[in-house]
């Protein structure tokens, strides 16, 4: 139990910090059907599975530690996306926690779809917004980014789930 913790704990702040670093590297990337998201929209929708999991081994107090960690090493990329990728990934960890807690015992694929949908939302405008992107123009994009990461998002769960 206590190794799941710890991987789930340690992938999840490495998504954050990936996906600072290809924001940073990177900037603006085509999802294709001419959108455009930041560079680490898709380590960002990767995460938001992971956390749920992280959320099922661990509780939410692991998960809001590990937000703190991941804002903390990607401080050292930049302090600016680490401050709006802070405050986007807890605002939205308080927005999946009012959707996936109810569902998940029950319902738990759907809990992660509509835990990960809200979270994304939530995550992409408060972060396009506190980091000086345009979110007019990128927010389709980034939601679509975080959508193809559902899938993904499922299996990892269901892993965690199964054991």
């Amino acid at each position: 139990m206590r190794l799941r913790v710890v991987a789930l704990f340690a992938a999840f702040v490495a998504c954050v910090w990936l996906a600072n670093l290809l924001t940073e590297r990177y900037g603006f990337v085509s999802v294709g059907f001419g959108l455009t998201a930041t560079a680490g929209t898709y380590a960002a929708g990767l995460s938001f599975g992971i956390r749920d999991a992280l959320h099922e081994v661990g509780g939410r107090r692991i998960v809001f530690a590990a937000i703190a960690v991941g804002a903390v090493l990607s401080s050292f990329i930049s302090p600016s996306l680490a401050l709006a990728s802070g405050v986007a990934f807890a605002l939205s960890e308080t927005a999946d926690l009012a959707v996936y807690e109810p569902l998940r015992r029950r319902r738990w694929v759907l809990a992660v779809i509509a835990s990960n949908l809200v979270g994304a939302v939530a995550d992409t405008g408060v972060f396009l917004h506190l980091a000086g992107f345009p979110v007019r123009d990128a927010l389709a994009g980034q939601l679509v980014g975080k959508a193809l990461m559902i899938l993904p998002s499922i299996v990892i769960v269901r892993a965690v789930r199964s054991r």
